[in-house]
């Protein structure tokens, strides 16, 4: 699951897990089951009444607001990861 991964090191990325909870964020490191992230926003689309696509678009035109400065994101719940400036805005 990691190998690819690597490229993505240093840019700030989109994590879509298995659950409601996304995180936006740079990407540090890329462990045997984790992946860790710096300045993090850790957002659960639950909690929000901005969906998953809108409020990934927000953070794309006014910066990502991490609540988090470090988050270990589990690689099996892993569904998804792009960097955030590969984003389409529609």
């Amino acid at each position: 699951m990691t190998r690819g991964f690597e490229e993505l090191i240093g840019e700030v990325v989109v994590v879509d897990v298995d659950g409601p909870v996304i995180y936006l964020g740079r990407l540090a490191e890329i462990g045997a089951e984790y992946l860790v992230m710096e300045d993090v926003d850790v957002h659960n689309v639950n909690d929000s009444l901005t969906g998953r696509e809108k409020y990934v678009i927000d953070a794309k035109q006014l910066g990502v607001r991490a609540n988090r400065k470090e988050a270990r994101v589990r690689i099996a719940r892993v569904v998804g990861i792009s960097r955030l400036e590969d984003v389409i805005e529609f």
